[in-house]
């Protein structure tokens, strides 16, 4: 079937006339290529169809929650019965004490977990717990890190005023003199330290965190009385089975949860220490559908599957087979690919394109081809895809090379300079 978006773009025009803008947040596609679809009909295992009935390999998996395939059976059966039986009820059903006893029993770490929904509301329950256990305001966070879109944390400050973001010292991640400097500025008014798993920033290479930089963030929540919290919303359940952090060897006070946890159910996690358990309980959270059963359902099916299976280490054997297969048929034509983080969470751009004219170009061709990628986010392997699959998507993307070889001078990325003016402001 010939790649087609007419009903895509039909929907868009009709979106603009009863949403503000069309779209909003991160399933905006207003910042990609002009004909990147932004409505979906169905998703199966590693693949989604769009609004016209075209095809793709989803190597954003729906930005993190398809963990094991898109309508999972097992996981899917376990929510549909649960749904069946009553989901959200005036209290929540037995699903959650046994998800909270799995989650404890499978991080580190923790002792205890309270569910939500989205990961801004794992991460803001984190920073209120700290400052209800420090009695402290002050928080320390690395620049340029996404940790939700509550007025505290959301990169575009429309909307959001200074009291909103009071109380907030930055440093650069994995830079040691930069962290202690950001601490000796809160003085003696730290509640946390925050931490990304890995540097996972938009636009630009990721970076593992270094032992020293991690150790270092310990050993000053130590010294200062303050919690250390990894938000682990985005790469929980995919660098490893436990924190993420637990890869460096460093145990944080807090973490939180989202994504992966339920392969796309809608619940998030925060997990804590022993230490912390009071000052978990005395602050007031809570949500219409917070305590709905179906998710937790899935989830401990996931949870089970991530317990069970080899889902880890095939999902980063993939992920190294794309990254070999598209660095080589990068050089064949003449390209130079930055690929960077984890495997299995590839960020992949262009050396020499500052203006990602190269990297827009490419995955507008590669969405033409059948494969779903983005320029500038990471990306993320799911355990439903094969070899084939990979295989697939660098027969793509070799196509696409040869293609934007042939277009000769490239467009710059126009909307990204739009949006890097409105953040400015």
């Amino acid at each position: 079937m010939a790649w087609t978006n007419s009903k895509d773009r039909a929907l868009r025009e009709r979106a603009q006339a009863v949403i503000p803008n069309g779209m909003y947040g991160h399933q905006s596609v207003m910042l990609l290529p002009d004909d990147y679809p932004q409505f979906f009909s169905r998703g199966e295992g590693a693949y989604m169809w769009d609004a016209d009935g075209n095809r793709y390999l989803d190597l954003l998996c729906g930005y993190g929650p398809n963990l094991f395939g898109y309508g999972h059976k097992a996981i899917d059966d376990a929510y549909v019965a649960r749904l069946r039986g009553g989901d959200t009820l005036t209290g929540p059903g037995p699903a959650m004490v046994e998800l909270a006893e799995a989650m404890v029993g499978m991080v580190s770490h923790a002792d205890w977990a309270m569910f939500c929904k989205n990961g801004t509301d794992a991460t803001t329950m984190a920073m209120m717990v700290a400052r209800n256990h420090t009695k402290k305001k002050t928080i320390v966070l690395a620049k340029g890190a996404y940790h939700g879109a509550a007025p505290w944390c959301t990169p575009l400050k429309n909307g959001v005023t200074e009291a909103d973001r009071a109380n907030q010292v930055f440093y650069d991640y994995n830079d040691v003199e930069s962290l202690e400097a950001a601490v000796k500025a809160a003085g003696g008014d730290l509640a946390a330290i925050f931490a990304s798993p890995i540097k996972h920033d938009a636009f630009i290479d990721q970076e593992a965190p270094s032992p020293e930089y991690a150790r270092r963030a310990r050993e000053l929540c130590d010294e200062h009385g303050a919690l250390l919290i990894v938000d682990d919303v985005r790469a929980g359940l995919r660098l490893a089975r436990d924190c993420s952090w637990s890869l460096v060897g460093v145990k944080p006070d807090l973490s939180s949860w989202g994504k992966a946890i339920a392969n796309g159910h809608p619940i998030s996690a925060l997990l804590g220490a022993e230490a912390f358990r009071m000052a978990a309980a005395t602050i007031y959270v809570t949500g219409s559908f917070w305590f709905s059963a179906a998710p937790m359902e899935a989830a401990l099916v996931t949870l089970g599957l991530v317990r069970d299976t080899d889902y880890l280490e095939r999902t980063i054997a993939l992920g190294e087979r794309l990254r070999a297969g598209l660095d080589e048929a990068a050089g064949r034509h003449g390209f130079g690919l930055r690929q960077t983080g984890p495997a299995q969470l590839p960020l992949i751009m262009f050396e020499d394109d500052a203006d990602f004219a190269k990297g827009y170009a490419w995955c507008d061709a590669l969405i033409r081809r059948g494969v779903y990628m983005h320029p500038w986010h990471n990306m993320f392997i799911c355990a439903a895809m094969t070899e084939a699959d990979i295989d697939f998507a660098v027969e793509a993307g070799d196509d696409a090379f040869k293609a934007i070889k042939a277009a000769g001078k490239l467009e710059p990325a126009t909307k990204l300079q739009i949006l890097h003016q409105h953040a400015a402001e």
